[in-house]
Parts: C-alpha cells; sequence; structure tokens
C-alpha cells in the first residue's frame, strides 16, 4: 500500500491516517506459514515541529506450534511501531529514519519487516508451559504422569547414594 506523505511534510501540524489489511500468508517461518489472517494496519503520519513520524499499529494473529509441549497456539497480538521519516538521508547508514524521497512510503515492506523483527524468539503456549516428560513423553499441562519422581538420570545416580 502506497502512501502519499507530501502534504504531511510540507504542512507542519498536519496528519494523515490510513487504515488496510495485509495479507501474509504467503510468509514461510521455518518451515511453518503463521499468519492465517491478514494483518489489520492503522498508519498515521505527523508533522510536529518539522519532524515526520509514522506511527504503525498492527494486529494480527499468529499460529505456531509451542517449542515446550509441541501444542498448536494462536495468538492476538496488537503491536504499535514508530518510525521517523525524512525526505533524503545524507548517511545512507542512518537506519534512525526511512527516507521518502518523493514523498511516498511502501507501508507494507514496512509493516512486514516490524513484524518480523519482533517475533518471538521461543515460542510458548503460555509463560508456565511445563513441556513434556523426558521419560514417557506426556504433556504436563495435562496433569503430572507418575514417572517424573522415581526416575533418576543414570548420570546423576552417583550422588544418590551420597544423599542415602
Amino acid at each position: 500500500m502506497l502512501f502519499e506523505l507530501k502534504t504531511v511534510f510540507l504542512n507542519e501540524g498536519e496528519t494523515k491516517q490510513l487504515c488496510y489489511e495485509l495479507s501474509i500468508a504467503d510468509i514461510d517461518i521455518d518451515g511453518v506459514f503463521p499468519f492465517k489472517s491478514p494483518v489489520s494496519v492503522t498508519a498515521v503520519a505527523r508533522n510536529r515541529a518539522s519532524l515526520v513520524t509514522l506511527t504503525l499499529r498492527c494486529r494480527y494473529s499468529y499460529t505456531r506450534f509451542c517449542d515446550r509441549c509441541g501444542e498448536e497456539f494462536t495468538r492476538q497480538e496488537d503491536k504499535s511501531f514508530e518510525h521517523k521519516l525524512a525526505q533524503t538521508l545524507i548517511d545512507e547508514g542512518n537506519d534512525d529514519y526511512i527516507e521518502t524521497p518523493d514523498f511516498t512510503l511502501e507501508l507494507d515492506d514496512a509493516v512486514i519487516s516490524d513484524i518480523l523483527l519482533n517475533l518471538p524468539h521461543k515460542n510458548l503456549c503460555r509463560s508456565d508451559c511445563r513441556g513434556l516428560c523426558p521419560i514417557c513423553g506426556k504433556n504436563l499441562n495435562d496433569g503430572d504422569c507418575g514417572c517424573r519422581e522415581t526416575a533418576v538420570d543414570p548420570r546423576l545416580e552417583i550422588l544418590k547414594q551420597l544423599i542415602d
């Protein structure tokens, strides 16, 4: 989606808003397509004291398998991202600003990169996920399996003799 920003850059105090939906269902992350429904995007460009800022609010659902228990889960996300915009950049290596030389910005690229860069490093169905029993493989979120207390790791068997 192309966002026309000429009026915002040229008029101090100007604000422009754009709402749309972006389908990113074709994005493959580690062999999984986690974005089943479109991302709802609200973009607001604001000129305050000749500094143009872009605020992106992205609402989307994210479906993955838990890294601990293997169960599929869907999480609703509502994230906001802020960027400073500039018509021209003197230093090409400056990542603090997004360059808009013709007063337009391709929002899809910014939205996709913001979402992907803010994905969690570890996908957990919930913060207190107990995972799987290392012996029988039962999902410990559904209850104890009974074999955790009785089994001792053979590498630590010698330490048990010190306690007895």
